[in-house]
């Protein structure tokens, strides 16, 4: 039997699906803000879209909006995400919707921000217009999960990434480790940098690798490098110190005074803490303050471990290459206390893969 209100539903995911792919142009360039992309459909027809480029430049339905070449009044809009109804960096959406004389709105999710949460629809509601919520609102959730976490949750989004080989180890007992995967996987590694605004690594990793922690890709977000350094060990001349787009947390009685007063000279942010080691949980919720949506953990396997035993993991990327090295004292990408049984083990589900020539990618997420 012919059905209407399916075929119509069928239309918006259709319509949605393109307006999430246009949500994807913004990955790692719209922090803290999620990625959204939104269509303008009359007579089944998209007659302009946009995306939200990066905080501070219009949102997505503002954009469709301007560039449209025709009039919008009577039209559908399409977007993954409500539409904002609060002044922050730039004005609201809902009232130029509104003026613009849009007849519907389809969106796939609520904002969970406070400030919007169901506000938006409410007031377009109430302006006669019609709206519809929850069109492949999954989807959406998975595309902006490191904004929902940051909403919901109130810290950044935390994934963790190493490579190992198939024994499980990241360096031999002498601490070698280059090159464990291949090239390949080595940039595709560099890359996942640009989808975060965060990467983060322990002071060990600085002093044994003096690494970048950069993307070096044209057109891709740089992120925040952020280093655990309880005592400012950092050399002054490290690598990752050649900007000042870095966070350093240190101890407040530990650290070394003098080069805390150069790096500050330097632009460089300093976080400190009190207590015997830095809090895993009070620097989640410094980063919090300061709007940092997501954190991508690189090492070392102490650090990693610190994440592991307080339940801090959203996501994992873990990197395979076929090499085996043995040794009981070569070093696991996690350390820390760990479980005591299988059964109290980090279990992983949406496990994805990904070849790199003989390397892989496993991708999931903790449950």
């Amino acid at each position: 039997m012919f059905n209407k209100a399916n075929v119509k539903l069928e239309h918006d995911e259709i319509f949605i699906k393109e307006a999430l792919l246009c949500a994807k142009k913004g990955l790692g360039w719209t922090n803290p803000n999620p990625m959204v992309g939104a269509l303008i459909v009359k007579q089944e027809k998209i007659i302009s879209q946009g995306y939200h480029k990066r905080a501070g430049l219009p949102h997505a339905e503002i954009e469709a909006i301007n560039l449209a070449q025709k009039t919008v009044k009577g039209a559908t809009l399409y977007i993954n995400l409500e539409p904002c109804c609060h002044f922050g960096k730039t004005p609201p959406c809902v009232p130029a919707i509104i003026r613009a004389g849009i007849k519907r709105v389809v969106c796939s999710s609520l904002d969970p921000n406070p400030k919007v949460n169901g506000k938006g629809i409410a007031e377009l509601k109430k302006a006669g217009i019609k709206t519809s919520v929850g069109i492949l609102d999954k989807e959406n959730q998975k595309l902006n999960e490191a904004f929902f976490t940051f909403e919901q949750k109130k810290r950044p989004f935390v994934a963790l990434k190493y490579a190992a080989t198939l024994d499980g180890k990241i360096a031999t007992k002498t601490g070698d480790s280059k090159w464990l995967t291949n090239e390949r996987a080595r940039r595709y590694a560099r890359l996942l940098r640009s989808q975060y605004q965060a990467v983060l690594v322990g002071i060990n990793t600085v002093l044994k690798d003096n690494p970048r922690l950069t993307v070096r890709e044209k057109n891709k977000k740089e992120p925040i490098r952020i280093i655990l350094d309880d005592e400012l060990k950092i050399p002054l001349k490290s690598q990752v110190l050649a900007d000042s787009n870095v966070i350093i947390a240190a101890l407040t009685k530990k650290m070394n005074r003098e080069k805390k007063l150069k790096l500050r000279k330097r632009g460089i942010s300093i976080l400190e803490f009190s207590g015997k080691k830095i809090s895993i949980r009070k620097l989640l919720q410094e980063l919090y303050k300061k709007e940092i949506i997501s954190i991508l953990v690189e090492g070392g396997s102490i650090t990693l471990g610190s994440f592991f035993d307080q339940g801090l993991v959203d996501k994992v990327y873990a990197f395979f290459a076929p090499i085996l090295i043995g040794g009981k004292n070569a070093i696991t990408p996690i350390s820390g206390q760990g479980v005591a049984k299988i059964k109290d083990g980090l279990r992983i589900k949406e496990v994805t893969f990904k070849k790199f020539g003989n390397n892989f990618l496993l991708t999931g997420y903790p449950f």
